[in-house]
């Protein structure tokens, strides 16, 4: 699972509230009214807009694996670094 903030936020939740909230100031809303209707803080609708400003949602989704696979890389260099550091201890004992 990806990274959420505080309130459990998904990412695509986040690009898709940032276009809805791109649509209101579109038609004439302030940003102020459109981050109010959504129950967000302006300072956390420039905080995702910073990161999630440009990416689509088939953005996110490679974004999101990416993110899985690097954890799912990370583990394994872990397990293999921790066998290597075992096997280095078994060879140092039988000399």
């Amino acid at each position: 699972m990806g990274k959420r903030g505080p309130k459990g936020y998904s990412p695509e939740h986040i690009v898709a509230t940032l276009r809805e909230i791109e649509a209101s100031v579109a038609q004439g809303s302030t940003v102020a009214d459109a981050v109010a209707e959504k129950h967000i803080s302006l300072q956390t609708y420039y905080k995702w807009k910073k990161s999630y400003g440009t990416m689509s949602s088939d953005e996110v989704k490679r974004l999101k694996a990416l993110e899985q696979e690097n954890a799912n890389l990370r583990k394994l260099v872990a397990d293999l670094s921790l066998d290597k550091q075992m096997l280095q201890e078994v060879l140092k004992g039988k000399h």
